[in-house]
This record gives C-alpha cells, structure tokens and sequence, in this order.
C-alpha cells in the first residue's frame, strides 16, 4: 500500500488522516493535545504517535476483504515504513527553529527521511492544500477565523507548498482581526458606543435583540454596567466553581468574557435581523478582509510576492468563517473592493483535506 498521512496538531487535539494513492481515506486517529509551543518535544511526539497510531492501525485493517482489528502496529516501523510521504500541520510551529526542534523525532517516529516526502510547517499550511485540487488555479490564500485569525497566501511549487505572505496571527490582545475576540469587543463597543450617542441626544438606547443578549450575559440592568463585567480581575487559578455557576462571567478571564460573545452576536444578526449585530459583523468582517488584500497587493508599495484572486483558491477554516452568512459578508467586501477569487471553499477537516491533496501531489495521475 502508498499510505498518505496528514497529522493536524493542535492546542485541544490531535488528529491524523490517512490516504491511499486514490485520496480515498482509509483511517484515523485521535491524541491528545500537539501544540508545541507548550510542550516538551517528547510530549509533543507521544500525542502524535497516538493519533497515528490508531489512524494507520484503522488503516492496515481497513485494507483487507477480512478487517482484523487485532492487527499490530509498530512505531517507529520495524523494517520499511508504510508510508509514501506525510504532512504535518502544527500549531506553534512559526519559526525555523520551532520545527527543528521536531523535525528528527517525527522522521524517526514514521521512518522517513527530512526533505520532501516529510513536510513539517505551521498548521496554517493545511488550508493550502486545496491548491493541489485544482487545475485552474496556481496559489492559495488560507484564512483562519476562529477564536483567533491569520491570513497565509502559498504556491505549489516543484509539489512542495511554499508560503508567500503572512498576516496577522498576533493573539487577542494585538489583533485576531475578523475573529471570535474581535467580534465581541467589536459588540460591546458598539453597544457602548449606543450608549454615548444617546446621552448626547436625550433619547434612550434603542433596545435591540442583541443588547438585551449581552445584558443578560453580563448580568446587568443598564450598559454602562457591563463594563464592570468586561473589567473584573481574573478568577484566582485553582478556585473550584460549583457546576451551576460555570458560566457566570465573573468564573471567566477577561479574554474568554468576550471570545464568547460570538454566538449572541451572530443569533441576533442572522436568526432575528438584528441591524447592530448585522452592523457589528460587517465591520469585523472588513477587519479580516483588510488583512486579505495586503496578501493581494493593495495598499504596498512593490508587493513582489503578492498573490491575485482571479488565480487563487480562498481556503477558510475556523468556527467563525464556518458560519457561510458570515463567509458571505467577507466576500461581498472583497467583490465591493474588486478581488472575486477564481475557486472559494470551506475546510472542515483540516486533515482528510491535506491527507487527500498529498495524495493528489504524488499521484497526479490518479486524478
């Protein structure tokens, strides 16, 4: 068998999907959490081993007329390695040095050698892969939205994925433009900001689904009591919370107290028409969007290595992006600004995606 694997690891998971030369999945596995700018090396490569583990064992059994669960698996391999060529996307792993730190360990782990038939880069490069999918198209611009967000612009080149520009990506207190944090700050904002105008004009805060929502969330009875909510100290690490007082907002961070504002906002704009949400995820939405045409070009001076829409793939991933009429409020912003991408999808599975288009790089044929 030419087994193909693609390992996304990630702060909460890790999971591994494994390809045959048809794209087709033929197993997967789950560990436990990847990101290794938290853990240990040795850490890192026990939550990979276990997800491929259970993937290739799903694999190898899945692969026989008589599936034998009982079928043995051994990493690293005794003799030769199962696998044609694997594909690693990890979180955290934004620098040279972050990935050589892993590097030896999964060549070891699966029994292939460093160079193109083991490519380890930052979890973001899974989005790319729908570039491989496509003939009519030659780049690919990942966007992530999220809790966080970040904007990657790739080229397929000599069947590698070779990243061409980044933005964003800089956590919540600097950024996530377009993200879950952003969306809630971007609520409360405007939710402030309806406050100022009419103590200006002497009318009162026009209710709306929305403010009602926040108000209950933040257990207040006006909005200007909300900031009492949004600035408490943090909870003191440790403090056991009865169950029934989980979600109370003050058992929260303060990060978490507006990451979570998200779904209130989006039931109120989608579900009841809410024109302050609508309004408040137009403007979140052209956060993100900003950072999409700096990859494009617009607003730099010499941009060498931007990428154009009309030849590129736009691959979303992430819970926010997830929602399609909020996917949809993006591009009518990038149409409004002149870029409509050739070819527009949403990736679910960040692994059976890649395991499928590393699949398709080695056997273009097949396809």
């Amino acid at each position: 068998m030419s087994l193909y694997l693609c390992v996304d690891c990630g702060g909460t998971k890790t999971a591994a999907v494994i390809a045959n030369s048809e794209g087709t999945t033929v197993g997967r596995g789950h560990g436990g959490p990847s990101n290794i700018t938290y853990l240990t090396p040795e850490s890192f490569i026990l939550a990979v081993k276990e997800a491929v583990t259970v993937a290739l064992k799903n694999a190898l059994s899945s692969s026989s007329s008589t599936p034998d669960p009982t079928v043995q698996v051994n990493l690293p391999p005794h003799g030769d390695t199962p696998f044609a060529a694997a594909w690693f996307g990890i979180s955290g792993a934004d620098s040279p040095a972050a990935i050589a730190r892993v590097a030896e360990p999964l060549s070891e782990l699966l029994g292939l050698p460093l160079g193109p038939k083991l490519a380890i880069a930052n979890d973001t490069h899974l989005l790319a892969a729908p570039v491989r999918m496509y003939t009519d198209v030659s780049h690919a611009v990942a966007v992530i939205a999220g809790t966080g967000s970040i904007a990657v612009s790739f080229k397929e080149a000599d069947g590698a994925i070779e990243e061409m520009g980044r933005v964003g990506g800089w956590g919540w207190i600097l950024g996530d433009e377009g993200g879950g944090y952003d969306v809630g700050r971007e609520a409360i904002r405007q939710v402030l900001l309806a406050q100022d105008r009419a103590s200006v004009t002497g009318a009162p805060v026009e209710r709306s689904v929305l403010i009602e929502s926040v108000l209950e969330r933040f257990g207040a009875k006006s909005v200007l009591e909300i900031l009492t909510g949004v600035y408490l100290p943090d909870p003191v690490a440790g403090r056991e919370v009865p169950p029934e007082q989980a979600e109370a907002i003050q058992n929260h961070n303060r990060e978490k107290r507006i990451s979570k504002l998200p779904p209130l906002v989006f039931d109120a704009a989608f579900n009841h028409h809410d024109p302050l949400a609508l309004n408040i995820l137009r403007t979140s939405a052209g956060h993100l969007v900003d950072e999409i045409v700096m990859l494009l070009g617009e607003g730099i001076e010499a941009p060498a290595r931007a990428v154009k829409a009309r030849e590129s793939v736009l691959s979303f991933g992430g819970s926010l992006v997830g929602v399609e009429s909020y996917r949809k409020l993006i591009l009518e912003d990038l149409e409004r600004r002149g870029h409509v991408f050739r070819r527009v999808v949403f990736v679910d599975d960040a692994a059976k995606t890649g395991a499928e288009g590393l699949s398709r790089a080695f056997n273009p044929k097949s396809f």
